[in-house]
């Protein structure tokens, strides 16, 4: 059986906190859960402002309800993500079967490249957005933090991904190193078979007679 496999040993480790938090994933995606906390905390709070076009309050990029719903839904969902997978990385060391690992590295990666391409268009909308907006009660500096902090988080996601990807490479080196068959020597002498000598330690039965006194006679002695 592998000692390891896809960064970490199988024999079911026990969970150290201290080299937990230091790890470049684990920051990773403590940064990527502020950064989404950021984007949609915002956006709640103050990405809806009162115009004159109406009594109803409209979203602070260009009166576009869609961006700032956009905006909210990709941060709640990462926010959510950023919990999930810190958990499962917390109790990684502890799983035992490398099946169950590569399942984990693998939704992992789908996961991250699938909501780096979701930041990057999500930056792009409210980059886009915001330059064509010009009501003047649009607080200014609240939308700033929002397109920056897209940009981040498409950034730290990205970063996830390049993780995500080396621990399933490293995984599946490991496995095929250890997994490898032996290669079979064809010059090697055939073992000598079990009965073609004398077994060791064999002794001669006390009750034999030799063969070549077998047919003569032998007078009693009185």
């Amino acid at each position: 059986m592998q000692s390891s496999a896809y960064g970490a040993p199988l024999a079911g480790g026990a969970f150290d906190f201290g080299s937990f938090v230091k790890k470049p994933q684990t920051i990773l995606r403590c940064l990527s859960w502020l950064f989404a906390i950021v984007v949609f905390a915002t956006i709640t709070a103050e990405g809806y402002v009162n115009t004159s076009a109406g009594p109803e309050a409209r979203c602070m990029f260009n009166h576009k309800d869609s961006a700032c719903s956009y905006g909210v839904g990709i941060g709640v969902l990462a926010f959510l993500a950023c919990v999930a997978f810190l958990v499962l990385d917390a109790h990684f060391p502890q799983i035992s079967n490398a099946k169950e690992r590569r399942y984990i590295i693998v939704a992992d990666l789908g996961f991250s490249a699938a909501w780096t391409f979701l930041w990057f268009i999500c930056f792009c909308v409210l980059a886009n957005q915001w330059s064509w907006t010009t009501d003047a009660a649009v607080p200014a500096d609240a939308a700033r933090a929002v397109v920056a902090f897209s940009f981040f988080s498409f950034l730290s996601w990205g970063l996830l991904v390049y993780s995500a990807y080396m621990r399933y490479r490293q995984g599946v080196t490991d496995l095929d190193q250890q997994y490898t068959d032996p290669g079979i020597d064809h010059n090697a002498p055939y073992p000598p078979a079990p009965y073609a000598s004398e077994p060791a330690g064999y002794q001669q039965s006390p009750f034999s007679q030799n063969p070549e006194n077998s047919g003569e006679y032998q007078p009693p002695v009185y």
